[in-house]
């Protein structure tokens, strides 16, 4: 008898042989049941083996507990005692799955399946399991063979005589053995229908691929021929009704449980289609209406059960359509996209634990290799295999893949596969997510050979194959297209020059030759820069793809690259700093407008670098303004003034541009901004204030250079239109007007001369053709337009506006706004035009038709010849002057009472006017949804081309660039001109109402 408070000899051997509840498993050695061996050293070494000692022992006792008899007991006990295969391999799976231990509890004589040890029972194939389930004839009986059957895989699996790939290709030979067992019950239930069609069953998905889970959907589908004669609607329908039926003989629950689910949702049109069709049927739908998933799915059919000649008619007729499936537009992206929405799909809560579809885990690897097979299995059959270890073989094999990364992707993907095994093995479940509790990792981590900290151990040797599933399965995709224009070690496979062109014209490369050239000048020899930029490239290549201009992309990095590769901060900030190459990658590929402006000063690369330089987030006015006339201060005369100041707009131009672009594609690291309103205000202000603070340096260059300090007549510009408003685009010229005051004792004539001459000088200076964009000043909106004199006094333009002012002037005062200059000037300025543009009482009835009168000539008018009025951002349907003129129609009637109104920006503007219950909320969104909308339109195709448009580009690339930008993904070019007449139409009618009193 032990002590009080020591522990028994036998509790301590518990404990070092891995047992968790030391006391329980006491107490269950000493039962009656085990009573004939709990002496045996034997025993106990076996249970210390396995995955949960505990478990194992309990299900050992359950096991000698149903035997029935002290007989069935004594064999059992004697046997296991005896037999070293029988121990490992029953004991293994007690240890492994309650599920098993439940099976062999109910039917107690199976523990006798994993006696034998012949070469035969090591590896069975579809012969053996027949022979299994052979006598089984109904549903309960199917599922009591299939468990035994099941059994034995287990055994093998856990004890480690088959490794993963074995185990798989039995599971799927097994679950071929079951669907022809299933179907022959469904046969002789309804010989009548079975006289009637040839039905076969083709195995999809992991099934089809010979790589089946423990516990998965079975994926099929369904093709059948009318025999004979008969007619081929009944046919059908009794094929049809034999494919039902043997469905639920292997999904429906019974009190033996089910087997698994058989999914036919692979099937052309889904669950909307129906479950059999002729083999005509299936290749006319794939022919005219499958999508690129389906193709891919195709990837893995076999022929499995049934007709197995007509099964082999239907994967041969379909195969020439898969392996040309690479040649649809689009197909890279499509599959991309499909792999995208899995993640986004998957609840936040479950990613991090998610084995299969998360970020780094199986479908990564799945997707990458049926990509590659998808893009090279047209012209190298070798890469024909359904099964993705096979076909990741292959790729390597063939140089299509990197054999370093195929070895790495091999062991993680093995690893990963396992522990989904030992997950659904406990209860034979169907579940990807990885347990939380202890005692299930714990467990799952023995199965796997850790036995120092199993949880730990699985928890670190699970991130590690995660990180490099998520650092290779893209890469895989691009490393090789550097190998192909590398110096490779002897012996190491390449791939051909033709295969990487193949794969480029696959990524969306329009010119996979000049491509190739670019590959092989960026990461050529055996220098520093060459080895970092094969690094970056396999990456860089993938953003490039996901844009609409990839070509562009990659000459662009060539070309920044060319011009800073010597520099010894560039290739540092690509390779370490996050967000940097990421941001590069989007930028370059966006469109001529970027690129650009970073070619005319490349180290404005720096920044796209998340460090402390400012990054892309806007510059305030006044820290423009303080930096652009420092540079002029620092100039020696007013030409290499205005060059610094148009620097600084060049480089913040790049700046606002970059901002953009990487908000509106969205980064792995920072999705795509949902507010499309904001980033249409932060653009505009961004360059309105830059163009603000590039006219302040040059006035203050031009007075400097011509009069030094004091310029003979106080002199103020006043912005209008958009650049008042703070919504200039990146095409935009700045709006102004030019006033000015004689100083005391200054006659009225030299200060008009001054006055003019500083404004020629400005506008000359701002349009000297150089590196840097020209600023262009229209001040067309003066008093007589373009027959007025370009600057006027203070006094003038009282003298003018109180005598002469148009009704149009007042509109377009309402953006009226001081930005450079004298700033009392400017304020008195703007206190003269305030009576004009917020008249007292309102607009009077006369002047509210004349401004109706004027906006209906300007639509008949202005828009230009041949442009389709339903997609011009400016001029057009619901456009922008649409909108502008409705909310300056509400500040003209109204701005005298309602002070919100008194604004010069669009949008807050009009949401003043829904504050005051001049318009609804609803009719307000329409509004502000349909000007936000042409305006992003317009910035892009600034982006896009390079130059200014208020249309939708004609080209198709320019207009899939304008959608990416808009958030409109590859082949969606369609919904994208629909949206957009969509949202201008509703706001047509909103303006027809509350401006032309429809």
């Amino acid at each position: 008898m032990t002590a009080p408070g020591r522990r028994s000899s036998t509790f301590t051997r518990l404990l070092r042989h891995g047992f968790t509840d030391p006391s329980a498993a006491e107490r269950l050695l000493e039962s009656e049941q085990l009573a004939p061996i709990k002496a045996d050293p034997v025993l106990l070494e076996a249970l210390g083996t396995t995955a949960d000692p505990d478990l194992a022992l309990l299900g050992l006792v359950r096991l000698v507990e149903a035997q029935g008899g002290h007989t069935a007991e004594r064999e059992l006990l004697d046997t296991l005692v005896a037999a070293k295969p029988l121990r490992d391999r029953l004991l293994g799976v007690l240890g492994a799955s309650a599920a098993l231990a439940d099976h062999l509890a109910r039917h107690p004589e199976d523990w006798r399946e994993l006696v034998t040890y012949e070469p035969q029972d090591l590896h069975p194939g579809v012969t053996e399991f027949e022979r299994g389930l052979a006598e089984a004839d109904d549903p309960v009986s199917l599922r009591v063979a299939y468990r035994r059957c099941l059994l034995s895989i287990a055994a093998r699996d856990v004890c480690g005589t088959t490794d993963l790939a074995q185990t798989a290709a039995e599971l799927a030979d097994l679950a071929t053995a079951t669907l022809r067992a299933a179907l022959t019950i469904a046969c002789d239930a309804a010989p009548a229908d079975a006289a009637l069609c040839r039905l076969a069953v083709v195995a999809m998905g992991k099934c089809g691929g010979h790589e089946l889970n423990y516990v998965s959907d079975v994926d099929v589908i369904f093709v059948a021929e009318a025999v004979g004669g008969a007619d081929e609607g009944k046919a059908i329908q009794a094929a049809t009704r034999l494919a039902a039926h043997m469905m639920r003989i292997c999904s429906e629950t019974t009190v033996e449980g089910s087997i698994w689910p058989v999914d036919a949702n692979l099937r052309p049109e889904g669950r909307n289609g129906p479950l059999v069709r002729t083999l005509s049927s299936h290749l006319a739908y794939y022919q005219r209406w499958a999508k690129t998933w389906e193709f891919q799915a195709l990837l893995k059919a076999r022929p499995v059960a049934g007709d197995l000649d007509l099964g082999a008619e239907y994967v041969a007729t379909l195969a020439p359509l898969v392996w040309h499936a690479a040649e649809r537009e689009n197909f890279v992206p499509d599959v991309q996209k499909m792999r995208r929405r899995v993640v986004e799909n998957i609840p936040v809560a479950e990613v991090d634990r998610e084995l299969k579809l998360g970020p780094g885990g199986l479908r990564d690897v799945e997707f990458a290799v049926q990509l590659l097979q998808l893009v090279h299995g047209r012209a190298d059959s070798s890469l024909r295999s359904g099964t993705t270890l096979d076909a990741l073989k292959a790729l390597a094999a063939g140089g299509y893949v990197g054999r370093a990364d195929a070895v790495q992707l091999d062991d993680s993907y093995r690893f990963l596969r396992l522990m989904e095994h030992r997950i659904q093995l406990f209860r034979l479940r169907r579940t990807h997510l990885v347990p939380e509790d202890s005692a299930d990792l714990r467990r799952i981590g023995r199965s796997l050979g850790l036995r120092v900290d199993p949880v730990a151990e699985l928890k670190r040797e699970w991130k590690r194959h995660r990180a490099v599933v998520r650092r290779l399965h893209e890469k895989l995709f691009y490393r090789p297209l550097l190998d192909a224009v590398a110096q490779l070690a002897t012996g190491e496979a390449r791939l051909s020059a033709d295969a990487a062109r193949e794969r480029l014209v696959a990524l969306g490369y329009a010119d996979p030759a000049a491509a190739l050239r670019h590959l092989e000048a960026l990461a050529s020899g055996v220098s520093r820069k060459a080895a970092i930029q094969r690094t970056l490239l396999p990456v860089l290549l993938g953003w490039f793809a996901d844009s609409a201009e990839p070509d562009a992309g990659l000459l662009n990095f060539r070309k920044v690259s060319d011009a800073l590769g010597k520099t010894p901060w560039y290739l540092r900030l690509l390779r370490d700093e996050g967000a940097a190459a990421e941001n590069l990658a989007r930028v370059l590929s966006a469109g001529r407008l970027a690129p650009d402006l970073l070619m005319r000063a490349p180290e404005a690369v720096a920044l796209l670098g998340d460090g402390d330089g400012g990054g892309l987030e806007p510059r305030a006015r006044a820290h423009l303004e303080q930096e652009v006339l420092a540079a002029v201060g620092r100039a020696a005369g007013g030409e290499q003034a205005v060059t610094a100041a148009r620097g600084v707009r060049r480089r913040e131009l790049f700046r606002t541009a970059a901002a953009d672009i990487v908000a509106s594609y969205g980064t792995e690291e920072t999705p795509v901004v949902a507010d499309q309103g904001a980033l249409v205000d932060q653009v505009g202000g961004a360059v309105s204030d830059l163009t603000a603070a590039t006219l302040a340096g040059t006035l203050r260059a031009v007075v400097r250079d011509g009069w030094g300090d004091t310029l003979p007549t106080r002199f103020a510009v006043i912005a209008m239109g958009r650049f008042g408003g703070h919504e200039l685009g990146y095409g935009s010229d700045a709006d102004v007007l030019f006033v000015h005051e004689p100083r005391e004792d200054v006659d009225e004539l030299e200060a008009s001369r001054a006055a003019n001459a500083v404004v020629a000088e400005m506008r000359r200076l701002l349009q000297i053709p150089s590196a840097d964009p020209p600023l262009l000043i229209d001040a067309d909106l003066r008093p007589e337009g373009k027959s007025g004199p370009l600057v006027r006094s203070l006094k003038s333009y009282e003298a003018y506006y109180r005598r002469w002012s148009l009704v149009w002037e007042s509109q377009a005062l309402l953006r009226a706004e001081f930005v450079a200059g004298d700033e009392d000037l400017g304020r008195r300025f703007i206190e003269l035009v305030d009576p004009l543009r917020y008249p007292a009482e309102g607009l009077g009835e006369d002047a509210v038709r004349e401004i109706r009168r004027l906006k209906a000539r300007m639509e008949s008018e202005r828009m230009p010849r041949g442009a389709d009025p339903t997609l011009h951002s400016k001029l057009g349907r619901g456009g922008l002057s649409d909108v502008e003129w409705t909310v300056q129609l509400f500040q003209l009637r109204h701005g005298w009472d309602e002070p919100g109104l008194r604004t010069t920006r669009t949008r807050e503007a009009l949401a003043a006017a829904c504050a005051a219950e001049l318009v609804s909320g609803e009719d307000a969104a329409i509004l502000d949804e349909a000007w936000v909308l042409a305006t992003r339109v317009r910035n892009a195709v600034m982006l896009v081309r390079g130059r200014a448009g208020d249309t939708f580009p004609s080209d198709g690339r320019e207009l899939a660039a304008v959608g990416r930008y808009l958030g409109y993904g590859p082949g969606h070019v369609g919904d994208m001109l629909d949206d957009y007449r969509r949202t201008t139409r509703r706001a047509r009618a909103v303006v027809d109402e509350l401006f032309y009193g429809a």
